[in-house]
């Protein structure tokens, strides 16, 4: 019998149109495995994630950008085909920030966590996270607020070269303007550069202080704070390879127990009083101490590493507890490890355990074989498509590759920040 009450469905949002967002397939085969009736509105063409045996039905999402009342609107149409009240998991920061604005609005079709309204847009902000850990006693990097050209080349005199750029609110940045939510910064006349397009992003440009990547300086948690507040399910993970390496998101990460880390989840959820599920991700700097980078208010794609010993991962333990059941203590499975094939093949096809817990991957499941399947034949589209962007002439009349349905470019990120959660 499951732990889970399956009368309840469960509807996962996204509107980043990535169809390699192993993190979504996550979170449908996790709640459908336990029974729970999955609804998905995302990838509405073009993602492995709808060939699962776990989908109960797709949904066609708001257009990336979307407004609170185009979200609302979808998710109104969804409740309707849906049919009774459901559990709502937002899976990227736009769809988190809009469903705690939206709380009100959804409360007779949706379950959500209990918490103020516009929490999840403060911490995905990264201005603000910079405020918010500077009052609770969190470390984080440096970080300055240039208000014009000549301010940006003085915090870059400041804070020394190189320096770490972000734009506050990432969410908002417009496709295919060349913009990226994080990038390293080796001049100072780059910093004026930057600035200058300020308007063009939509938030204010951040100039933080650059930490250096290395082993074992990669570090991340995953966790969900119940009604009371207590931190339930997930742990504290490490960053053995990222994709792109050194600065990206997470290819290959291992539970392994860090008490400081967890400390400080602790210390910032509980001092904001933030409920949900939320994913953090950490740097330890040269001098040994973790420097909080990151707070994503919603599931991060690797989320099913910590899956414990009673099967509970942060996903279940959100369904748990908005349906009124009781969330178990399982027993941490330290040195479990995920690995994302597509990132990672030779961790992939490797036949060792990395740890006692063992290992999961992001797409292979011996129960639910199609995602993988297809996800293989659509990297390889992908793939094939980028080099022969690159190896093609400039000027040359090549025609050029057929686009994936629903697919963007992965952007490369870099230090003091990843990809995707």
């Amino acid at each position: 019998m499951s732990l889970l009450d399956t009368r309840v469905p469960a509807v996962l949002l996204r509107t980043d149109r990535n169809p390699f967002h192993h993190g979504t397939l996550g979170a449908v085969r996790s709640l459908g495995r336990a029974g729970v009736e999955v609804h998905v509105v995302a990838d509405s063409a073009g993602s492995p994630v709808r060939r699962s045996r776990y989908v109960h039905g797709t949904h066609s999402p708001p257009p990336p950008g979307a407004s609170g009342e185009q979200i609302l609107d979808v998710l109104r149409r969804v409740a309707a085909r849906v049919g009774r009240p459901a559990v709502l998991i937002p899976l990227d920061d736009a769809t988190a920030i809009a469903a705690g604005r939206l709380r009100d609005a959804l409360g007779s079709s949706y379950l959500l966590p209990d918490m103020p309204a516009a929490l999840a847009e403060r911490v995905a902000d990264k201005e603000q996270l910079a405020h918010v850990c500077a009052a609770v006693d969190v470390p984080h990097p440096r970080t300055l607020v240039p208000d014009s050209p000549r301010g940006a080349a003085e915090a870059a005199r400041l804070l020394g070269l190189p320096l770490v750029a972000k734009w506050s609110r990432p969410w908002l940045l417009p496709a295919g303007g060349g913009l990226r939510s994080t990038q390293v910064l080796h001049t100072a006349h780059q910093a004026r550069e930057l600035y200058a397009r300020s308007a063009e992003a939509g938030s204010v440009l951040l100039l933080q202080e650059f930490l250096p990547a290395g082993e074992d300086r990669d570090w991340f948690f995953h966790g969900y704070a119940d009604r009371a507040g207590t931190v339930r399910a997930g742990g504290t993970g490490r960053k053995q390879l990222a994709w792109p390496r050194g600065a990206g998101l997470t290819a290959v990460g291992h539970w392994t127990p860090e008490a400081e880390v967890r400390d400080l989840a602790e210390r910032l959820t509980g001092a904001l009083g933030y409920r949900g599920v939320f994913d953090l991700d950490f740097r330890r700097g040269t001098t040994g101490g973790y420097h909080l980078l990151d707070f994503n208010p919603r599931p991060g794609a690797q989320f099913r590493l910590f899956t414990d010993g009673a099967g509970l991962d942060v996903v279940r333990a959100l369904h748990l507890d908005l349906t009124g059941r009781p969330v178990p203590d399982g027993e941490p499975v330290a040195g479990r490890s995920f690995v994302v094939e597509n990132y990672a093949p030779f961790a992939a096809l490797s036949t060792l355990r990395t740890g006692p817990g063992g290992r999961e991957l992001a797409w292979y499941a011996g129960d639910d074989r199609a995602p993988g399947w297809a996800m293989w034949a659509l990297w390889a589209r992908h793939v094939s498509g980028r080099l022969r962007q690159r190896l093609t002439p400039a000027g040359s009349s090549v025609p050029a590759p057929r686009p994936i349905p629903g697919a963007s470019a992965p952007t490369s990120p870099t230090v003091n920040e990843k990809a995707s959660s």
